[in-house]
Formats: C-alpha cells, sequence, structure tokens
C-alpha cells in the first residue's frame, strides 16, 4: 500500500481527497497549518471512513519543520500538495502573504522530498485568463495574471516544471481545475469558507438558510445566454478523485514525461442565473437574489476542455449541476445543527 502525503488535508478539496484515496486503498498521511481549516475535520474523516488518519500540524513556511517531517516519514511515495493561501481578492490586498506562504511551503517540500517522488499539484484554471477561445486547452496561452492569486500558480507550475526537467526522480502533474462545488454524500465534509464566501455556492446556501442576506448576480448583460457570467463548476467529489487517478498515472509510469498538466472539469459551462435556478429547483428553497453591476476583472465565461484528462487519465466528471447543489444544501444543514 503506497503512502500519499496530503498537504492541506482538513480543508475543502484535500479533506474530499483524502478520503477517496482511502477508498482506492492509499495508506494517507495529513499535513496542515489549521489556518484556514478546523481541526474537526479529522473526526469527520474518521466518521466517514472508520480511521483516524496520520495527522500532523505543520506551517510548511518552516523548513525545519518540514525537513524533519521528511526525515521522519522517508517511504512516503507521493504528495498531492493543497496547502496555499487561495483567497483572490484577499491576494490584491496582501500580495506579499501569498508569494510567501505559496512559494515557500512548495519549496520547502520539494527540498525536503529530494528522493525519487511522485507529485500532484493543485493548480488552477485561473492561470488561462480570459481565453482566446472555449473551451479552453491545456495548450492555451499562459496569459498575465489577474490578481497575486493566480500568479503564484502560474510561478509554481513553472518552479516544478522547471525543477522536474532536471529531476529524474520527480514526476509532475499539475491539475488545472475549475469551480470545486458540492460536498460528500454523507453531508459529514464540505467547504467551510472563512469569514463571508468569495464563491458562489457556499454564498447561495447561507443566505437560503439566512446566514446572509440577498445575493447580488455580478451583471446580467454579458454576451451569455442569459447575461450573466458563465464559470464551469466541477462537484469536489469528482474533482477528488482526479487526484487519486493522478497519482496512480504516475506510480505506473504511463506519464509521458517528468511534468504533465490536464485540465479538470465537466467540459461545460453554466452560468450563475443557471446556479441560482439549479439550486431552487433540486432544494425547493426560494433564492432572494438581485442584478448588480459587473465587477472589475471578472473574466465572462471559462470553460475547460477536459478531452485529454478523460483518455489519458482514464477520468470523467460524472456528478451534475443537480447533485452540486443537492449536496452543498445538505452540508449547509448539517453544520446548522452541527457548528464548527
Amino acid at each position: 500500500m503506497s503512502k500519499i502525503l496530503v498537504t492541506g488535508g482538513t480543508g475543502y478539496i484535500g479533506s474530499h481527497t483524502v478520503v477517496e484515496l482511502h477508498n482506492a486503498g492509499y495508506e494517507v498521511v495529513i499535513v496542515d497549518n489549521l489556518s484556514n481549516s478546523n481541526i474537526k475535520i479529522l473526526t469527520q474523516l474518521h466518521a466517514i471512513t472508520g480511521k483516524w488518519f496520520n495527522f500532523n500540524e505543520i506551517d510548511l513556511q518552516d523548513d525545519k519543520a518540514v525537513q524533519e517531517f521528511a526525515e521522519n516519514n522517508n517511504d512516503i511515495t507521493g504528495i498531492i500538495h493543497f496547502a496555499a493561501s487561495k483567497a483572490v481578492g484577499e491576494s490584491v490586498e496582501k500580495p506579499l502573504k501569498y508569494y510567501k506562504n505559496n512559494f515557500y511551503g512548495l519549496i520547502n517540500l520539494l527540498t525536503s522530498f529530494n528522493k525519487k517522488i511522485d507529485f500532484v499539484f493543485s493548480s488552477s484554471c485561473t492561470v488561462y485568463g480570459q481565453p482566446d477561445s472555449l473551451p479552453v486547452t491545456e495548450d492555451a496561452p499562459i496569459k498575465k495574471a489577474e490578481s497575486p492569486y493566480g500568479n503564484t500558480k502560474q510561478i509554481a507550475e513553472e518552479i516544478l516544471a522547471e525543477t522536474a526537467a532536471v529531476t529524474p526522480d520527480l514526476k509532475v502533474i499539475a491539475l488545472r481545475y475549475f469551480n470545486p462545488v458540492g460536498a460528500h454524500e454523507t453531508a459529514l465534509i464540505g467547504e467551510l469558507p472563512n469569514g463571508v464566501p468569495a464563491n458562489l455556492v457556499p454564498f447561495i446556501t447561507q443566505s437560503a438558510i439566512g446566514k446572509r442576506g440577498s445575493i447580488t448576480v455580478y451583471g446580467d448583460d454579458y454576451d451569455t445566454p442569459d447575461g450573466s457570467a458563465i464559470r464551469d463548476y466541477i462537484h469536489v467529489v469528482d474533482l477528488a478523485k482526479a487526484h487519486v487517478a493522478a497519482i496512480k498515472r504516475l506510480e505506473d509510469g504511463k506519464a509521458n514525461t517528468n511534468y504533465e498538466v490536464f485540465n479538470i472539469g465537466t467540459g461545460k459551462g453554466s452560468s450563475v442565473l443557471e446556479i441560482i435556478s439549479a439550486f431552487e429547483n433540486v432544494t425547493g428553497e426560494k433564492l432572494d437574489y438581485k442584478i448588480g453591476p459587473r465587477r472589475a476583472g471578472d473574466v465572462v465565461q471559462v470553460y475547460g476542455d477536459v478531452q485529454k484528462s478523460n483518455k489519458e487519465l482514464g477520468w470523467k466528471a460524472n456528478l451534475d449541476i443537480n447533485e452540486m447543489m443537492r449536496s452543498a444544501w445538505e452540508w449547509e444543514k448539517y453544520i446548522k445543527a452541527n457548528p464548527f
């Protein structure tokens, strides 16, 4: 049984990936500094899997702590790296926090685990900016980032590609994913945003349950079928399974090069108004929303071409918008009854 390190493993995507790795037979070790997650997630993971996972509270910016951890866990064969600061708006206000956290953590991992290692990197479709054509493929040009957060993803990919090129024992897959939403079918883990959610779906669920006020749809005059912005939403469980597929591809020696990238999405876009409608239809809850002005920097529409990940990773998104909305609502109801 291979031993896989999941950094940021108590976070939203990380926790779901821990479950899917466990289901696939892997031994999982979690590292998280709990800056954007909750220690109670370990109890939730135990409730889902029946296992208490090896958890280490470490800040990846601490090079000595990371080095010591690596020395004590030299049987780790793969790393799935989520741990990073991730709020676009905050990154504009605090760029140095993002450059320090997101680069130091990555570099400390690569330096400390300087042996044969399979490395899956949590990247983002933000590297594409406003694409020239849709659906956007992995070969699309990487444009100037719209935010320091987006820039950290671009530069991190460059760091990994350049390091892998001169490190034969390092095999890397960067997963560029679109908009993760939804929750585990048990409603025991899901997205836990700090403060006011920056993303649409948790704001919708918090508004529906009475925690937030009216939802603002930022713009209904875009060049889209209903005028609202379009994104590629992917269920977090499908996304988690993509990470398992990536680790398995590296383990099985199927990668074509030491550094590969894959889009992870559904391959189609849904508008903000379509998401609102789907939530209302699935849950029976009526949402209070209003139309506001466009937000500066918002991309009109983006969705990914996922043929490469379907064919080469042997992975495909299976859960639709309705299941995304249903599971997100069940999770919101759960955390209201069981506060974290």
